[in-house]
């Protein structure tokens, strides 16, 4: 099992910048990982998501302002949140697969056994 505690989120204004941390206890090791995040009102939508091979896909809205990286030796995941819109406001979410699941599914969510708690990012126009 694995325990994932985002952090980071806040209130900034559009065209801000943001860093969202998420810290695994146990291991992510040849996991999928992701970023969702949730509006009120609306389903959770996948953000960007590391693939085991390396491999990174990003969500539309996002690409070319969001940056997904990972600190192997510390065990977190970042996202770099940069010129944010009103649209991004929701409450962002980790995830991780677990060894060997099929990253990319129909079901965005269906390869994510372990989820954080998330934190909220808030952003003004």
């Amino acid at each position: 099992q694995v325990y994932l505690v985002e952090s980071g989120g806040g209130s900034v204004q559009a065209g801000g910048s943001l860093r969202l941390a998420c810290t695994a206890s146990g291991s992510t090791y040849r996991s999928c990982m992701a970023w969702f995040r949730q509006a009120p009102g609306h389903v959770r939508e996948r953000v960007v998501r590391l693939n085991t091979d390396g491999s990174i896909d990003y969500a539309t809205s996002v690409a070319g302002r969001f940056t997904i990286s990972q600190d192997n030796a510390k065990n977190i995941l970042y996202l770099q949140l940069n010129s944010l819109k009103p649209g991004d406001s929701g409450t962002y979410h980790c995830a991780a697969s677990g060894p060997g699941a099929a990253c990319r599914a129909l079901d965005e969510m269906a390869p994510y056994r372990s989820w954080g708690q998330g934190t909220q990012v808030t952003v003004s126009p």
